[in-house]
C-alpha cells in the first residue's frame, strides 16, 4: 500500500483500531509520522466512485474552513487503492479523542450543532444544487402494517434462541412493548414529505466520525453514505446517537443547546426541524435493525447499543413535546 505513496515513508508498525461497525481501520506509523488507513468493506458504499466522490467532496470542504482529514494523494493523483478487489485509503492522523454526548459540555455541544451545520452548508456549496433535483421525493415513512410482520419474525427468533439469554429476553419484552405502542400511535404516521429541505448530508454523523482537541471539533471525518436526504433529519438523527443516555433518554439541555447552534448555522427553521422529530421518532419506533443483525445476520457487533436503543424510542414517546420544544425553542 505505502508503494504508492512515496512521500508518506517506510512503514515502521501497522495497529488495528478496534472501533467501527462497517469498515477496518488501522494506524500506520512511519519514518515520517503517523497515517489512518482505511479499509472500506461496507458493499453499499465500498465501491471505487462511491469513495472517490467522498475525497473530492472532503478535500472541497477543506477549502472552505470545514475541518476535515482529507485522504492522502498517491504518485498518480489517485486517492483510492484498489488491492484484491477490496478498497483502501490514506489519511493523515489526527491526534485528538472522539467524545460521545456524556462528555461534552454545553458550549461543546453547541459546537457540534455549528460542526453539522457548516457540514450541510459547506456540501450545498461544494456539490451544487442541480444534483439535489428530484433526489429522494415521496420518500414514504415505514408502514405499520410490514413493522408487525418484522416483530412476528424476530419475535420468532428470541423466543426460539438456545439457550436463552438476558439479551434475548430483552428483546422479547421491547418487541412486544413496541408492538403495543405502534398499535396505539398508528394514527400519527407522518405524510409522505412534500418538498422537505433536502440537500446533502454526512450521512454518518456520529461520536466515531468526530474528533475532539480540548473544546473544539478538530476533524470531522467523513461519512460513507454521503448522500442526498432532508438535512435536518441528520441533525436529529446524531443528536439521538450523541445525547442518549445508557437508560434511553435524551439530555434535553444539551440537545437544546445543539439544535439552536444547528438551525442557525444551517440557516433551518423551526417548523423544518418539528417535521424532521417527528419523522424520526416515527422512524426510531419501526426500526429493528440491531435485532435484525443478530438472529438473521447473526452479527451481535451492535448488541451493546441495543438496551439504550431500544429504552428511547419509548421515552421518546412518552416524552414527544419535550423532544421536540429542545430541537425548535
Amino acid at each position: 500500500m505505502l508503494r504508492r505513496y512515496p512521500d508518506a515513508g517506510d512503514p515502521l508498525t501497522c495497529e488495528p483500531l478496534d472501533q467501527g461497525l462497517l469498515n477496518h481501520g488501522y494506524r500506520v506509523s512511519t519514518t515520517r509520522g503517523s497515517y489512518f488507513l482505511k479499509h472500506h468493506l461496507d458493499d453499499s458504499t465500498g465501491d471505487r466512485a462511491t469513495i472517490v466522490r467522498q475525497h473530492r467532496a472532503t478535500q472541497r470542504l477543506q477549502s472552505l474552513g470545514v475541518p476535515v482529514a482529507p485522504p492522502v494523494v498517491d504518485s498518480e493523483g489517485d486517492t483510492v487503492t484498489e488491492i484484491g478487489g477490496r478498497c483502501y485509503a490514506l489519511h493523515p492522523w489526527v491526534d485528538g479523542l472522539h467524545r460521545a454526548g456524556a462528555q461534552l459540555t454545553l458550549a461543546q455541544s453547541l459546537r457540534l450543532g455549528a460542526l453539522l451545520g457548516a457540514v450541510h452548508t459547506g456540501l450545498e456549496q461544494v456539490m451544487g444544487e442541480g444534483s439535489v433535483a428530484g433526489a429522494r421525493s415521496g420518500h414514504a415513512s415505514p408502514d405499520p402494517a410490514a413493522t408487525f410482520a418484522v416483530i412476528d419474525e424476530l419475535l420468532a427468533a428470541a423466543r426460539g434462541r438456545r439457550p436463552r439469554d438476558a439479551f434475548d429476553e430483552l428483546a422479547e419484552h421491547r418487541l412486544l412493548e413496541r408492538r403495543t405502542l405502534l398499535e396505539q400511535h398508528a394514527d400519527r404516521r407522518p405524510p409522505t414529505p412534500d418538498g422537505p429541505a433536502t440537500g446533502w448530508v454526512h450521512g454518518d454523523f456520529h461520536p466515531l466520525n468526530v474528533l475532539n482537541r480540548g473544546a473544539q471539533p478538530v476533524a470531522n471525518l467523513e461519512g460513507d453514505p454521503l448522500g442526498v436526504q432532508p438535512r435536518a433529519e441528520e441533525a436529529v438523527r446524531a443528536a439521538a446517537i450523541f445525547f442518549v443516555q445508557p437508560a434511553g433518554k435524551l439530555e434535553l439541555g444539551k440537545v437544546r443547546a445543539y439544535a439552536r447552534a444547528y438551525r442557525r448555522a444551517a440557516g433551518a427553521g423551526a417548523h423544518e426541524l418539528a417535521a424532521a422529530v417527528h419523522r424520526v421518532w416515527w422512524e426510531r419506533l419501526n426500526d429493528f435493525w440491531i435485532l435484525h443483525w443478530r438472529y438473521c445476520l447473526n452479527d451481535r457487533r451492535a448488541d451493546p447499543q441495543f438496551p439504550a436503543v431500544s429504552a428511547l424510542a419509548v421515552w421518546w414517546t412518552r416524552e414527544y413535546e419535550a423532544v421536540r420544544d429542545a430541537f425548535t425553542e
